[in-house]
């Protein structure tokens, strides 16, 4: 996993908790909606290069 890829899964993955957070906080659905949808993102590039890894060994 290259530094730049898992810091941007990383990135996605922080601020989707924090867009969620502050969606359940205000009672705002989409920014909530939105949040979950960021983390997945993070999580799905995350995975894929785990399996990039997984075949470069």
């Amino acid at each position: 996993m290259t530094a730049e890829n898992k810091a941007a899964a990383k990135s996605d993955q922080a601020k989707g908790t924090a867009k969620e957070a502050a969606g359940r906080i205000t009672d705002n659905e989409r920014l909530t909606d939105e949040g979950r949808a960021q983390q997945a993102k993070g999580d799905v590039r995350e995975a894929g290069e785990k399996v990039k890894d997984a075949f470069k060994r």
